[in-house]
């Protein structure tokens, strides 16, 4: 079974990203999917993502990246989680 890498990305990587990293841990382990999650500052994206399947953030992404990038902004204030919820899965699944 494959094993995946989540950046969850806030501008400090400290509150939302705290939240939200909660939250993706909780639903990936629901749906049986294992991964890593990584908190993390937006800034240290770029050197990350070669090691990761797919970012979830809560801020506006400064650029585009090699690997998919999903906004967490649902998660932050509750409107269209279970949305988001279904568009980070179909991310991880094969």
């Amino acid at each position: 079974m494959k094993r995946y890498t989540v950046l969850v990305a806030c501008g400090a990587g400290i509150a939302t990203s705290t939240v939200v990293c909660e939250r993706v841990e909780e639903l990936l382990k629901e749906n049986n999917i294992y991964a890593e999650v990584v908190q993390c500052k937006i800034a240290e994206v770029a050197s990350l993502q070669d090691r990761a399947d797919l970012i979830v953030s809560t801020t506006i992404l400064p650029t585009t990246y090699k690997i998919p990038a999903i906004s967490a902004t649902a998660y932050i204030s509750g409107i269209g989680m279970e949305k988001l919820d279904q568009k980070i899965i179909e991310a991880l699944k094969d």
